[in-house]
């Protein structure tokens, strides 16, 4: 009895991870935690993160000065005592408007990430579960915005949203973002529903939202993660590209890709306008999507 009653709350609960022995059960996620932290990419990856994050939370820790406060005077001047980065064509702070621009920059990357993801992964996971024309309809609906030329589409779409703020920006990636996470989501969901345990557990009387909360979704979440994370690092690239193109953020709005969009055109006469917002941006995507590979590394199996 006991022997069966375990087989069965086996079955219903999904395999044991890291097998039946006597030892201390291994999961996919406890195993990927063991792999990153022997990551030397990934230790470099999140310290960078990390501190991106906190200056965006606090920038004050790190720059005290005002990135709206300028002098004309100043306008184009080089580095100086206590201005490191050196000032803009209008006499602001570089290294100020630097350090405050992580805020916006990262703002939008990780809400439109959080957004296309929870938007993607509902959608596919109930068309990978379902299927037939709940499937059928989502995936006419996925081409229709695969079709959309990015750059395009964030010209038409933000062109009419006279804001310039963060939000309109996060809407528009989610927008075209989610399809993308979709099919991730809709082909791990597909997989993960033909394991005996599902079989099982539907037999066993599971309803379909616990199949898809308790048996599916934990073993489906893992490239929907890998996907996001590098993709958080595009979506910070792409708000600097639609900000360099004037239909972003627009200013007061402190941003890398509006002092890039300033800088371009004084390349010659102050390179150092240029030098630091890009670079800034440069190391913050290349972190990201540093941090993605290391988890998608770590997470498939096919690569252990």
């Amino acid at each position: 009895m006991t022997l069966a009653t375990s087989d069965a709350a086996t079955l219903e609960n999904g395999p044991l991870p890291g097998g039946t022995g006597s030892g201390k059960a291994r999961s996919l996620w406890s195993d990927a935690w063991h792999d990153l932290r022997r990551n030397p990419v990934f230790l470099v990856s999140a310290l960078v993160i990390v501190f991106l994050l906190l200056i965006a939370i606090w920038p004050g820790l790190i720059a005290s000065g005002n990135p709206l406060s300028c002098d004309l005077a100043r306008a184009q001047d080089g580095p100086a005592p206590g201005h490191p980065f050196g000032f803009d064509t209008q006499g602001c702070d570089v290294y100020t408007r630097t350090i405050h621009g992580a805020r916006a920059s990262i703002t939008v990357g990780v809400c439109a990430t959080a957004g296309a993801a929870l938007l993607g992964s509902v959608l596919g996971g109930l068309a990978g579960f379902y299927g037939g024309w709940w499937d059928a309809l989502l995936s006419r609906l996925a081409d229709i915005f695969f079709g959309i030329p990015i750059i395009l589409g964030g010209l038409v779409f933000l062109s009419v949203v006279p804001s310039g703020s963060v939000w309109p920006v996060v809407g528009f990636i989610v927008l075209l973002g989610w399809p993308q996470i979709s099919r991730i989501a809709r082909g791990a969901v597909v997989g993960a529903r033909q394991h005996d345990y599902v079989q099982a557990a539907r037999a066993l009387g599971a309803g379909d939202a616990r199949l898809l909360l308790r048996h599916i979704a934990p073993n489906a979440v893992a490239p929907v993660i890998v996907v996001a994370t590098i993709a958080l690092g595009t979506y910070i690239a792409l708000e600097a590209t639609l900000s360099f193109v004037g239909v972003g953020l627009r200013p007061p709005t402190v941003s890398w890709g509006i002092d890039i969009s300033n800088a371009s055109i004084q390349i010659r006469n102050a390179p150092h306008m240029l030098l630091w917002p890009a670079g800034a941006l440069s190391v913050t995507v290349l972190a990201f999507i540093m941090l993605g590979d290391a988890v998608r590394d770590a997470l498939d199996p096919k690569l252990r």
